[in-house]
């Protein structure tokens, strides 16, 4: 028996259209822990610009999200908690003297950090923080030197082997590390006593197994020619370019907060004031990030307009309202003013292509990701027609996604040819996660699902059987894929299973057929699906115990697009998403999506109408 998901769906679109903001997008928080709160406090007392009103509730909200052991965590089933939050809220709190280091709860993150093993055991981005700001050593010599800003590309290590994501951190870094910037004020706190190790050694300093890599690049610095004096200032200018020459409208690095923060730092160490526009139009492009969530301040790592509209406007029209809708033609407005037209990295490993994306936030002009474009695309596709402005923006979207496809066959987020094979020998913490950009399975099958459903291309097109063979050898062996940028098995398994199924793969293909008792294999008693964000770190599918509201539409619509028919799981998981739709817990506040494994971890609010939107109108299309 088919069950009528009308007034579930209809309740998500009016929930939408009461959402919507005048300028036609969906302003929803981009949620992504307590970090960048953390950092803002840092940053405005070492610039020491008085903005009390905001350091007041930043502070409010990390006091707010202290566990009663004393840590802060990154995700609610997190065991026990994580040190470089709990290292990164403890100083925030002390630094904005708001809070003292005799407080009970501070007084319990102590105890909790030196357990842990002090600051010696937060990650390599913290402890920069952490020695820029005055409380920790910087190593006797950086582990990247900054002469890899003049290595050629005809050299096999160069800068532009990195991600951009990668490089736009790395360059400030960079900058901070060859001059061994520190910068106390006087109101800096004492944090000496959270380190365990006190001799001159820290353990970001080389390790063995780090060495080989380090040694290439060693070896292709003394392979440039000059006096090592003069490479290193031509390296040192080559950074400042590359930072100066990225900065937004708004002030802004690349439109992101850890890459701003860095750029700020490193502007400091060249020399510019405090009081320098520059730096200022930085901190204001940051602090126009801030949102308000729960009545507290938090200061977004970037804006996520763009994706919200993109995903929210393409499932809305999905659902059935009209593209004359007054809600879809401002959404479709939006989205046609910020398609990009200038060049950006992305082109260095692409130089043939044309600019046609879209990037994430509303701000970021030169930064276009598959995901972004594909959505947009999604969302103004039935407003294409010959002589249109949709139809300008449409061809020029669809040839620089063609464009962009790996020559593995696959897509990744931002750029193309960017593997980085020896990435994971640098000294950093999960450094595959930001200095390389793979094929993924999420995104060459969301690309693949929209060649398949919204494009002209057959089946047979060579860019998309490349990517479906792509997706099949890149099946793990339990039937799952693992999805780079969600959280993760679950995420990764319906956005390869939704591309395969429009790129003509029925539901008797093997992979298919694998993917969808993977998934009902993991189904929940109750119908719906839930996975921990310790699934990325383990490399494994870590079950949540407790199904989420975004779980179950992935899992949901992999299997309308797998099975053809509203089997019993179908049937639960569509039971289960009517009966949880106004679900308020910390199910659905638990991070959907992810940047980086182990340490960075985004909550979308927008995902609890999104996707369960799309699910049930897919069930509805399917099944009648």
């Amino acid at each position: 028996m088919k069950i009528d998901t009308s007034e579930g769906i209809q309740r998500l679109i009016d929930r939408l259209r009461k959402d919507q903001t005048p300028d036609g997008s969906w302003a929803y928080p981009f949620e992504t822990g307590l970090s960048t709160d953390a950092y803002m406090i840092i940053l405005l007392r070492t610039l020491e610009i008085h903005e009390e009103e905001l350091i007041q509730g930043l502070v409010s909200r990390l006091m707010d999200k202290q566990e009663k052991n004393g840590a802060w965590k990154l995700f609610y089933d997190e065991p026990d908690g994580n040190v470089t939050a709990t290292v990164e809220a403890y100083y925030a709190l002390l630094y904005s003297g708001y809070v003292k280091k005799s407080d009970p709860k501070l007084r319990a993150a102590r105890r909790f950090i030196l357990a842990k093993g002090g600051v010696e055991r937060i990650n390599i981005f913290a402890k920069i923080m952490l020695a820029i700001t005055g409380q920790y050593k910087w190593p006797a010599c950086f582990p990247v030197p900054v002469e890899v800003m003049l290595l050629p590309p005809s050299f096999p290590v160069h800068f532009y082997q990195f991600s951009v994501y990668g490089r736009v951190n790395l360059a400030p870094i960079l900058l901070l590390a060859e001059k061994k910037f520190s910068l106390r004020t006087s109101r800096s706190p004492d944090l000496s006593d959270l380190l365990l190790d006190r001799s001159d050694i820290h353990d970001w300093e080389v390790r063995s197994e780090w060495r080989p890599i380090l040694s290439s690049i060693e070896q292709e610095v003394k392979r440039l020619i000059g006096l090592p004096s003069r490479l290193r200032s031509l390296a040192v200018d080559r950074a400042k370019t590359y930072m100066l020459e990225r900065i937004e409208p708004d002030g802004t690095l690349y439109s992101y907060y850890s890459s701003t923060f860095l750029m700020i730092f490193a502007l400091l160490s060249l020399g510019y004031k405090k009081e320098d526009p520059l730096i200022r139009r930085a901190v204001s492009g940051l602090t126009a990030m801030k949102t308000e969530i729960g009545g507290q301040p938090h200061m977004q790592y970037t804006t996520a307009n763009v994706w919200n509209t993109s995903l929210i406007n393409s499932a809305l029209q999905l659902a059935g309202v009209p593209l004359h809708d007054p809600m879809v033609e401002k959404a479709n407005r939006y989205l046609l003013e910020r398609q990009h037209y200038k060049f950006g990295d992305w082109a260095i490993h692409n130089p043939a292509g044309v600019p046609g994306g879209w990037g994430f936030s509303h701000i970021n002009t030169v930064n276009p990701d598959m995901d972004d474009t594909t959505a947009s695309l999604r969302s103004i596709a039935r407003g294409v027609t010959d002589h249109s402005a949709f139809r300008r923006a449409w061809d020029r979207g669809v040839q620089w996604l063609l464009s962009m496809q790996n020559d593995d066959g696959g897509w990744a987020a931002f750029e193309k040819n960017v593997k980085g094979r020896w990435i994971h020998l640098l000294p950093v913490e999960k450094g595959e996660f930001i200095f390389s950009d793979p094929s993924s399975a999420d995104l060459t099958g969301r690309t693949l699902e929209f060649f398949g459903n919204y494009t002209n291309l057959p089946n047979d097109h060579k860019g998309m059987k490349r990517a479906a063979r792509w997706l099949i050898s890149n099946q793990e062996s339990d039937g799952s894929w693992y999805g780079r940028w969600g959280i993760c098995y679950i995420y990764g398994t319906w956005a390869a299973v939704t591309g395969l199924q429009s790129a003509g793969f029925s539901a008797d293909h093997p992979s298919v057929k694998k993917a969808a008792a993977w998934l009902r294999s993991i189904q929940n008693r109750d119908g719906g699906w839930g996975e921990s964000c310790r699934s990325d770190s383990e490399k494994r599918y870590v079950p949540l115990g407790k199904s989420t509201l975004t779980h179950t539409a992935w899992a949901l619509d992999a299997l309308i697009a797998a099975e053809g028919t509203p089997s019993p799981a179908v049937q639960k998981g569509v039971q289960f998403l009517l009966g949880s739709l106004e679900n308020t817990d910390w199910t659905t506040d638990y991070p959907k999506g992810q940047g980086m494994a182990g340490s960075f971890y985004i909550h979308y609010h927008s995902y609890r109408y999104i996707f369960p939107l799309l699910a049930l109108s897919n069930y509805r299309r399917a099944f009648g």
